[in-house]
């Protein structure tokens, strides 16, 4: 295998599948955003997260449409390019949740930003459906219901970062590869809202409150 030349072959396609994906899901939308339109940092206002629901807290919900685009893009991109890259060696589904989970790791530790990013929430929520269209229902629908319910956007976050390799794994599917990195994807949302976790058990964590 070592001396396999396809082997190898795959080896640097995941490379660059990572490279791509990280420096592209580095670029953080809400802080572009209040940079460029708003002419301050979002990360000097609220919670100091780059994240969307630290924007909209601080912002509103003007600039939030450029900002889902930007981080929704920043992950569609990369995870095609894997897609295509990986999937000429009949690997479209893993090299898709690989690079997500980079563009994920991207977003949560920028290299443009110093490392501190956003939570990869919505990294995390456009990748769900380029591994399955079933599973993207279940962790938007645990997601939204979630915050509805509680308004606490972490622990929508959190479970929907619980469900993800849950339901994965529910479908009975052999996955193989992807299911490690959906799992790890899961595990780098739920680790990005530890602190979040913390002052929910305290009672004192932020609530979103809809703006008019």
């Amino acid at each position: 295998m070592w001396h396999d030349f396809h082997f190898w072959t795959l080896v640097l396609e995941f490379a660059v599948a990572a490279v791509f994906a990280y420096l592209l899901g580095g670029i953080n939308g809400a802080i572009i955003t209040s940079k460029y339109f708003y002419k301050k940092d979002v990360r000097d206002y609220g919670s100091g997260n780059a994240g969307l629901t630290n924007f909209y807290r601080v912002f509103g919900k003007y600039g939030l449409v450029l900002v889902i685009a930007i981080d929704i893009l920043k992950t569609v991109i990369p995870v095609l390019f894997a897609g295509w890259l990986l999937g000429r060696s009949d690997m479209w589904l893993e090299g898709s949740a690989f690079a997500g989970f980079f563009a994920m790791l991207g977003h949560a530790y920028p290299l443009y930003y110093g490392f501190k990013g956003g939570k990869a929430v919505m990294a995390g929520g456009t990748l769900v459906w380029f591994v399955d269209w079933r599973i993207a229902i279940i962790v938007w629908l645990a997601f939204a219901l979630a915050v509805l319910l509680t308004r606490y956007v972490s622990l929508g976050s959190v479970a929907a970062g619980v469900l993800y390799p849950v339901s994965m794994a529910a479908l009975g599917i052999d996955y193989g590869f992807a299911l490690i990195m959906v799992t790890l994807s899961g595990a780098l949302l739920i680790f990005r809202h530890k602190d979040n976790i913390k002052r929910i058990i305290k009672g004192n964590e932020s609530k979103l409150h809809f703006r008019k």
